[in-house]
């Protein structure tokens, strides 16, 4: 079971007991880069599953379980086992490198939570946006607003069983992407993946900043 300890600054962080303590935990003269992403997507794209799938903590995640109410505001056709839903977001933490952490933060994808993506992408270096081939339009919304606030963003194809399979340029073209944003085909199930798709928009974003 995670404990809570306090850090040198008195910030309160959670430890994995059975996780090996990384070189910038035991030595307070190096602190890590630490560096913030947004998961974005439609409803039931694969946001909660990506941060599991990649998070070395025990994720937060804000599951609601769907009732009638949500019957007219949601479209399960494409996904009829879904019984859950994230309500406010999803958190994990994963270390690319000796110093590189990065902290996910997944956005809820039903649009009567929207109002809180301004607080999510906050301080954000950039955005994974997942898309569905079955859905496409789904990630329209996503794809508008990190358009419209500036922030780099990629798009990762969570490739679902018995979905038809597209060629990135496929995708590109089908949801008008500029050439200069990647274009990536994933499995937000697999760690490996979800990584790959992570270090795509970590290189996207450092392009994209100025220096």
């Amino acid at each position: 079971m995670d404990s809570a300890v306090s850090d040198a600054a008195g910030v309160a962080r959670f430890v994995d007991p059975d996780e090996e303590p990384k070189s910038w935990q035991t030595d307070r003269t190096r602190a890590p880069v630490a560096t913030k992403i947004v998961v974005a997507g439609g409803f039931g794209v694969g946001k909660t599953t990506l941060v599991t799938a990649v998070s070395e903590i025990t994720p937060l995640q804000t599951e609601a379980a769907m009732t009638e109410a949500s019957e007219e505001h949601d479209d399960l056709s494409d996904t009829p086992d879904k019984r859950t839903t994230t309500v406010a977001m999803d958190f994990g933490r994963i270390t690319l490198d000796e110093d590189l952490v990065l902290y996910l933060f997944g956005t809820p994808g039903q649009q009567r939570f929207w109002f809180m993506w301004d607080d999510l992408v906050r301080g954000a270096i950039g955005a994974v946006v997942l898309a569905d081939t079955r859905r496409l339009k789904d990630c329209f919304p996503a794809l508008d607003y990190f358009e419209s606030c500036g922030l780099p963003y990629i798009v990762a194809v969570n490739q679902f069983d018995g979905s038809d399979r597209f060629d990135p340029e496929d995708v590109r073209e089908a949801l008008t992407i500029p050439a200069h944003i990647p274009v990536m085909i994933m499995d937000a199930r697999r760690r490996i993946s979800a990584i790959e798709t992570l270090l795509t928009l970590v290189g996207h974003a450092l392009a994209e900043t100025p220096e």
